[in-house]
């Protein structure tokens, strides 16, 4: 797997000054749009489009100080169809823009070619396990949040205090299968999963029956599921471990993520400190 992201990246940088066909390098990593987006997301620590876009600004950035074309040639060249957005674009990420830098030979910022390759740290192994499920509802209550990927979320905190016990009451009823009992729902990422990201988070159960109109409710398709298990500090160990599995366990096995919510369910220890949490990620072998 690693291999095939290596050469999207090899493909990438051959058309930097083209546009962004992440279709292309999807079918060149031999894995679907959604996956590639998810992976890289993943593994570089950015979204893909940011990343073109540094790449594409440091080589503009060589460019401008090599000074043997406009600026607006410049420009063009690397997707700006002004001198005013390529200025924007080009102060974004040198803190400078392309006149001053020409004229006074300024320092410019560079974010190198990036390739992967597997980092063997110890001899820690993932328990996994595959579970087919039939066609099932989302049942709860949802809110817009944004997403943070160390602590504590307080937006999810507040949410999930406004949902009356009652309420929850009636959500738990309609449990019906696994996971079972209430469950954290993570669906329609805006883009990517970079910091402040917003996404929809269901305080929810996993059910087959026919949910109130006055609940939310989400249609998830059949499919697979990866289902994986940690014990340990609350929130980190779960936040660890949503990261092993793109970063360690994707890249390890013959399966992809497909379209669907992540789910999550965690018994909070008294005291709150530690959780055993079981995370499942839609999935599709490849």
């Amino acid at each position: 797997m690693l291999d095939r992201l290596n050469q999207a990246m090899d493909h990438l940088e051959e058309r930097l000054d083209q546009p962004l066909d992440v279709a292309a390098l999807a079918r060149v990593a031999c894995t679907s749009e959604h996956h590639f987006r998810r992976l890289f997301s993943a593994l570089a620590g950015m979204p893909l489009s940011e990343y073109v876009r540094r790449r594409r600004l440091t080589l503009a950035g060589a460019d401008v100080l090599a000074d043997r074309e406009s600026l607006l040639d410049v420009a063009v060249r690397w997707g700006y169809g002004s001198n005013e957005a390529f200025a924007r674009a080009f102060r974004a990420v040198h803190g400078v823009g392309p006149a001053q830098a020409r004229r006074t030979g300024a320092v410019l910022r560079s974010q190198p070619r990036m390739s992967f390759r597997l980092v063997v740290e110890g001899s820690t192994t993932m328990d996994y396990r595959i579970v087919a499920k039939d066609v099932f509802h989302l049942a709860g209550r949802k809110a817009r949040v944004p997403l943070v990927h160390e602590g504590m979320n307080p937006d999810i905190v507040a949410f999930v205090k406004s949902v009356d016990p009652a309420t929850v009451r009636r959500i738990e009823a309609l449990s019906d299968q696994e996971p079972r009992g209430v469950v954290n729902v993570s669906d329609d990422l805006a883009g990517s999963r970079a910091e402040g990201t917003e996404l929809d988070y269901w305080h929810a159960v996993v059910t087959g029956a026919p949910v109130p109109d006055d609940l939310d409710s989400l249609p998830v398709a059949a499919g697979d599921w990866a289902v994986f298990r940690s014990s340990g500090a609350f929130p980190q160990a779960l936040q660890h471990l949503w990261r092993d599995v793109f970063t360690q366990w994707f890249p390890s096995n013959p399966y992809e993520i497909r379209p669907g919510p992540e789910i999550s369910q965690v018994r909070i220890a008294e005291g709150g400190g530690t959780a055993d949490a079981e995370l499942w990620i839609p999935v599709r072998r490849v």
